[in-house]
């Protein structure tokens, strides 16, 4: 049986898989959801975390969110030619990895129903750690490499 997410933890089926779907597209990504209790083809976590293989992000219902949007992020960050090779795991270093929990959080003001401070919420509460002690003290006062990392390659505005 699969582990299941922390009571309170977003997941895909809270929210509208459209939305989800059209933001993904948005950055020439496919979103695939499968069905419940399905393997995740991609999953490098396993069940219920998100997969990536190629430029498709694979889902269930019960993925968490933030799952969805940090492993999205991952191809997000790569140059389309590292990204059509891609097949469950994507980051090759610390930078990128900051570059995408950056990501995520930006995108997720942009996702109805979601918003940076669930997201945020819902990263601690799965058990992303930072050195300030919470996503949010990382992202407001710590992640300016992760960020200028962003901009450099247009990934965000200046």
């Amino acid at each position: 049986m699969d582990p299941a997410p922390p009571p309170g933890i977003l997941c895909l089926r809270d929210i509208a898989l459209a939305d989800a779907t059209a933001l993904l597209d948005g950055h020439g990504l496919t979103l695939v959801a499968v069905e419940d209790g399905a393997p995740i083809p991609g999953s490098y976590w396993g069940e219920p975390e998100a997969g990536i293989i190629g430029s498709t992000v694979h889902v269930r219902g019960d993925t968490p969110v933030h799952s969805m949007l940090h492993e999205a992020c991952h191809l997000i960050v790569l140059p389309p030619e590292r990204r059509a090779a891609v097949h469950t795991d994507a980051t090759d270093s610390v930078a990128e990895e900051d570059a995408t929990c950056y990501l995520q959080i930006v995108l997720a003001d942009t996702l109805p129903g979601v918003g940076s401070a669930r997201l945020m919420a819902d990263m601690d509460a799965w058990g992303y750690t930072y050195r300030l002690g919470s996503t949010r003290a990382w992202f407001e006062g710590d992640a300016e490499d992760a960020r200028r990392w962003l901009v450099e390659r247009g990934l965000l505005p200046a």
